[in-house]
C-alpha cells in the first residue's frame, strides 16, 4: 500500500487528477478497447471531478475511451431526484466531459427487481474485462462505497440497509434529516473493489484521522472495511494532513520519505502549469 501525504486537500485532490489522467491517457495510446474507470461520489472526489474537468477543457484529457461504473445508488430515488447519484454525477463530471452516456454506468435505485440490478452489474464489469483503477472516497468509520463495518471483505454489488449512522452522516443532503434518507441501497461490494487492477482512495479531514490510523497500522478487520486495501497490490491512499493527525510519527516519517520524489515531481507539474 502506497500513503501519500500532501498539506491540504486541494493538493491531494490535484495530485489524484493527474494520476488518474497520466493512466487514462497512457492506456489509450497502447490499447484500443476502453479504459474501464471506478468512481465514487460524496464530497471526497468533488474536488478531483474539478481538476479532471480542467484539464479536460484544456484539451489534456478525452473521456470518449471510458467506461465508468459507479460504486453505488440509493434504493427508490429516480435519476433525476437531486440527491440521487446519476444526478450527483451528472452535475459534477459527467455533463462536463465527452463520455458518452450509455458507458456511465450508476445502478438503477428504482429497479423492481434488485438483486438481479446487482448481478447484472458485475456481470457487465466482468464482460469489460474488470476495472482498470477504481477511485473511491473513505467514511469516518472506514467504509468503503456502502460497506459498512461488518461488510464481508469478500462481498460483492448487493442491496445494503444503511445503518443510523449512516443516515445522520447524509442527513445534511436530506434538509436535515435522517429520517427522509433511504433506508437501502445498491452497492458495489469490498470484493468488486479489491478486484480492480489499481484502488486508489482520497481521504481527508480530521475526522477521517482515525479510520485511516485503523486502515493503514493495525490489522485487517471488516470493522474497518478499508482496511481491505492491506491485501491489494496495487493500493494507494492520498490524505491530507488533517486525515494523517492519528498516524505515528514514525508511520509518517516512512510515507514521506519513500514518496518524497512524488511530492516534489507533483510540485514541479504545478509551478510549471502543466
Amino acid at each position: 500500500m502506497r500513503l501519500i501525504i500532501h498539506e491540504n486537500y486541494d493538493d491531494a485532490s490535484r495530485w489524484a487528477a493527474f494520476y488518474i489522467a497520466d493512466k487514462i491517457n497512457a492506456y489509450r495510446k497502447i490499447n484500443s478497447k476502453p479504459f474501464v474507470l471506478g468512481l465514487p461520489t460524496g464530497s471526497s472526489p468533488v474536488g478531483i471531478y474539478r481538476e479532471l474537468i480542467k484539464m479536460h477543457r484544456a484539451g489534456q484529457l478525452s473521456f470518449a475511451h471510458v467506461h465508468s461504473y459507479n460504486m453505488d445508488e440509493y434504493v427508490g430515488l429516480p435519476a433525476s431526484h437531486p440527491q440521487s447519484y446519476h444526478y450527483f454525477m451528472a452535475e459534477n463530471l459527467f455533463s462536463h466531459v465527452d463520455i458518452d452516456p450509455a458507458h456511465a454506468h450508476v445502478l438503477d435505485g428504482m429497479t423492481k427487481d434488485p438483486v438481479k440490478e446487482c448481478q447484472n452489474y458485475e456481470d457487465a464489469i466482468a464482460r469489460e474485462g474488470g476495472i482498470e483503477l477504481f477511485l473511491g472516497g473513505m467514511g469516518s468509520d472506514g467504509h468503503i462505497a456502502f460497506n459498512e463495518p461488518g461488510s464481508s471483505l469478500q462481498s460483492r454489488t448487493r442491496v445494503k440497509t444503511l445503518t443510523e449512522e449512516t443516515k445522520i452522516a447524509n442527513a445534511r443532503f436530506f434538509e436535515g434529516d435522517p429520517e427522509k434518507v433511504p433506508a437501502t441501497a445498491l452497492t458495489v461490494g469490498v470484493g468488486t473493489v479489491m478486484d480492480a487492477r489499481e484502488v486508489m482512495i482520497i481521504v481527508n479531514g480530521k475526522n477521517k484521522a482515525r479510520a485511516l490510523q485503523a486502515v493503514v497500522e493495525e490489522g485487517l478487520n471488516h470493522t474497518w472495511t478499508l482496511s481491505c486495501l492491506q491485501m491489494h497490490s496495487r493500493a494507494i491512499i492520498v490524505c491530507d494532513e488533517d486525515a494523517a493527525e492519528d498516524l505515528r510519527v514514525k508511520t509518517v516519517r516512512y510515507f514521506k520519505d519513500i514518496e518524497k520524489d512524488t511530492i516534489k515531481t507533483y510540485r514541479e507539474r504545478v509551478k510549471n502549469g502543466a
